[in-house]
């Protein structure tokens, strides 16, 4: 056990002590395995505990998902609830906005179909009435043609003056007034012969206007043509101005002033405007120019002239009339005032009526008042005898 076995940093190293070293490192190599292996099993208990808690957390956290999933299962079968609610109460609201927008749209489409119907309706009427008005021009323009027709034939433009006069005369005058083509006792026949009240002289009136020179006057186109047509103008009217009272002038048979008719009121116008000379003429020859308003006025006037010597000739027989009316209103006055008395004798009567009326209505009152043990006096018949 002493032997040395070697020697060690100048230490010599017997057996015994190598055993015991060798004794000492098995130990120490025995705590060191234990010491490893407590400290692997210490590990793995430690990793086991870890795992455990990781399980444990794991079970925690998948029973939390498993929760949140339950949870959100749930909020999504409530949310399917209420969106299929929503779903059908939309739907609905849907479906009754859409009967609502087809309603009022079927209102719409039937009020906007009557609205165009109606103004289709007056649409209608009112092209009748532009046909209507076309057919009222087309007829006006051929009368116009007809116009300027008979206006550019002399005859015809002498019988349309002639016409238009005869009818303001027709109009105003009582028959009788008047004569038309009357004959003179020179031969010659005026185009109208009015006859006054009171004065055997007839007042003529001429009709046949020349209107040549007023046409040419219109159309002229130069300062040539225009003191053309004037010269024509005043030429024309001078010679019909002669004529008429060369005519018509008669002593005892006719008036002292004839009456020249022009039948538009445009020529009497101009005539008036631009040829005062000519009517200043005319003036001076007893010759009245007038335009149809002016011969309107003018045969008022003899009216109101014929009218107030009708009157004058029927006055007696007027004042006839009214004595006879005066004596019916005396009359009538008699017979109201018998009537006013009749009335008043009827109003006395039936006053007394009623005075009587009131007296048995007061008696009868007493009578229901009275108690049949204690008779008044006033019922019996001598009290109302007295009475």
């Amino acid at each position: 056990m002493n032997q040395i076995l070697f020697i060690l940093g100048g230490q010599p190293i017997s057996l015994g002590t190598a055993a015991g070293g060798a004794v000492v490192f098995a130990l120490f190599l025995l705590a060191s395995g234990l010491i490893v292996a407590a400290r692997g099993n210490r590990q793995r208990m430690l990793e086991a505990a870890a795992g455990l808690e990781r399980q444990r957390e794991m079970d925690e956290k998948m029973g939390a998902i498993m929760r949140a999933n339950s949870e959100l299962t749930g909020r999504i079968q409530t949310m399917a609830e209420v969106l299929s609610t929503r779903q059908v109460e939309l739907a609905r609201h849907v479906g009754e906005r859409l009967d609502s927008v087809s309603s009022r749209m079927g209102q719409g489409i039937e009020s906007s179909a009557k609205s165009t119907s109606d103004n289709l309706t007056r649409l209608n009427e009112r092209l009748a009435v532009i046909d209507a008005a076309q057919a009222r021009l087309t007829g006006l323009t051929q009368e116009v043609v007809s116009l300027k027709d008979i206006l550019a034939n002399k005859q015809t433009r002498g019988a349309f003056g002639q016409g238009r006069m005869e009818s303001i005369v027709r109009d105003g005058l009582p028959h009788g007034a008047y004569e038309f083509q009357a004959t003179l006792s020179s031969g010659t026949r005026p185009d109208c012969l009015i006859r006054l009240p009171n004065d055997e002289r007839g007042l003529v009136v001429d009709a046949k206007f020349p209107l040549e020179a007023f046409t040419a006057l219109k159309e002229a186109l130069s300062d040539e043509d225009r003191r053309s047509a004037g010269a024509r103008v005043r030429s024309d009217l001078g010679k019909h101005i002669k004529d008429i009272s060369e005519r018509y002038f008669l002593p005892g048979e006719t008036q002292d002033l004839a009456v020249m008719f022009v039948p538009s009121e445009s020529i009497y116008a101009d005539l008036n405007e631009h040829f005062d000379d000519i009517v200043q003429r005319a003036y001076r020859a007893r010759v009245i120019i007038v335009s149809p308003s002016l011969l309107m006025l003018a045969i008022q006037v003899m009216q109101s002239i014929v009218r107030d010597v009708k009157m004058r000739e029927q006055a007696h027989v007027i004042q006839k009339e009214v004595r006879v009316l005066l004596d019916d209103v005396g009359r009538l006055r008699d017979r109201v005032v018998k009537l006013e008395t009749h009335f008043r004798q009827a109003q006395d009567d039936v006053s007394g009526i009623a005075t009587s009326a009131d007296k048995i209505t007061k008696r009868g009152d007493r009578i229901i008042a009275l108690e049949f043990e204690d008779v008044p006096t006033a019922i019996l018949p001598g009290a109302r005898a007295a009475e």
